[in-house]
């Protein structure tokens, strides 16, 4: 392994030491204690995510809390760099947050189309108003509500200096999205990641009223009575072996397939960075602490990371198409060795004894893995389930899809398997 690997892998390790984050807890929660300040919560909104609105609705709950205090700030749509496809991003939101109210039980208006740039306008200067008022909290998702129906007016304030503070602040402590909550220097993003940050005030006895978490991180139900129901049908996985998102849904993707009897297609496509997309820094640390979070959750390691940008990449892809062709299951347990290996254990798959340990320990033969990378017959077939998942309406990993349902994000597996469960019981 090279020295820049080595250095990469020592770094991650540190990123992610639990040890050194129960350290930075306790760092801030005597500095707090010792300035006799509250738990001062920072949320950030984007009055045209639709995520906002699912965010908004639950910081009265929040600002309930014994002992927390929300400080509100306005935030315009992410920098191009963090929305390389914007028009696609936009889309995807509208309909992800329609189906994660929907889920959670929200009575919100139609995400249907984008926010008219009158409708825009006269929210943000409301919200300002708000904010000027300190009626925010009480008040942000009924003006957000009406901004989504498309109301329009004459607005009477001025958000310009709002929206460049929040922009600037939300920079400067390490993000980029809206409807992200931040508190003593870790980041939660909507109604996904506030269970994480309801415990940890939980913990630090500002408690709430009613039950906590309020948005409990969601399990595969598994139902046992639909065992093997959905033998012949198929479900996708679109993923990347730089993803560490592919990462902790990979035994979660095995689960799920197996218990429905469904055949799992593992459809591998290269990373945005080397398709051309970029992936600035400050987007690559909150992926891998929040990665971190949700695999911890799951009971999975991750933390050495040896960044497989690259050739690894490549080489890995190689080995994994080989490893498909040969069947038995050899593909899925070299998908799963792969990723563990490269997030989780610091294994250089550009050399070839990280490949080759790779590859022995999901029962492949290590010459014949080794000698992969020889037929490029991959990239074409990369490519292909590229064009695949496009035509989906996505472009991130991973991905997936059954029937006629399609979702982005480990976070969306049990709309999955809501449709799976849906297909099961017609049998």
């Amino acid at each position: 392994m090279s020295l820049k690997r080595r250095i990469g892998v020592a770094v991650s390790a540190a990123m992610t030491s639990e040890r050194l984050a129960a350290r930075r807890r306790r760092w801030h929660e005597v500095g707090r204690r010792l300035r006799g300040r509250p738990h001062v919560v920072h949320y950030f909104h984007d009055l045209a995510d639709p995520y906002s609105l699912l965010a908004a609705l639950a910081l009265p709950a929040l600002a309930g809390r014994r002992g927390v205090v929300v400080e509100a700030h306005l935030v315009p749509p992410p920098p191009d760099w963090a929305a390389p496809e914007r028009a696609l991003l936009d889309a995807h939101a509208r309909r992800d947050a329609a189906v994660l109210a929907r889920h959670c039980g929200l009575n919100v208006p139609a995400f249907d189309r984008a926010m008219a740039p009158a409708a825009l306008a006269l929210g943000q200067s409301r919200l300002a108003e708000a904010l000027a008022r300190g009626t925010f909290i009480e008040t942000a998702a009924a003006i957000t509500a009406a901004a989504w129906r498309g109301e329009t007016g004459a607005p009477a304030a001025d958000a310009a200096s709002l929206l460049a503070a929040g922009a600037a602040l939300r920079d400067r402590l390490g993000h980029y999205l809206g409807a992200t909550f931040h508190y003593a220097g870790e980041w939660y993003w909507g109604l996904d990641r506030l269970h994480y940050l309801e415990r940890r005030l939980d913990a630090l006895g500002a408690p709430g009223e009613g039950p906590s978490p309020r948005h409990p991180r969601p399990v595969l139900r598994l139902d046992p009575a639909l065992a093997d129901r959905l033998a012949g049908r198929e479900l996708d996985l679109f993923f990347s072996f730089r993803s560490p998102y592919s990462y902790i849904v990979l035994p979660r993707a095995f689960a799920l397939a197996d218990h429905y009897g469904a055949t799992l297609n593992l459809r591998f496509i290269l990373p945005m960075v080397m398709r051309g997309l970029p992936v600035p820094l400050s987007k690559r640390l909150y992926i891998v602490r929040d990665t971190k979070r949700e695999a911890g959750a799951e009971g999975l390691p991750f933390g050495r990371i040896a960044d497989p940008l690259g050739v690894p990449v490549e080489r890995g892809l190689a080995v994994l198409h080989h490893a498909l062709g040969l069947g038995g299951g050899q593909g899925r347990a070299f998908a799963l060795s792969f990723l563990q290996g490269a997030f989780a254990e610091g294994i250089d798959a550009g050399g070839d004894a990280g490949l080759a340990l790779m590859a022995a320990r999901a029962g492949l033969d290590a010459k014949a893995a080794l000698a992969a990378p020889r037929d490029e017959g991959w990239r074409a077939v990369a490519e292909a389930n590229r064009q695949a998942m496009a035509g989906l309406g996505l472009w991130g990993v991973p991905s997936l899809r059954f029937g006629a349902t399609a979702a982005w994000g480990q976070d969306r597996l049990w709309l999955i398997e809501e449709t799976m469960i849906a297909a099961a019981e017609r049998v």
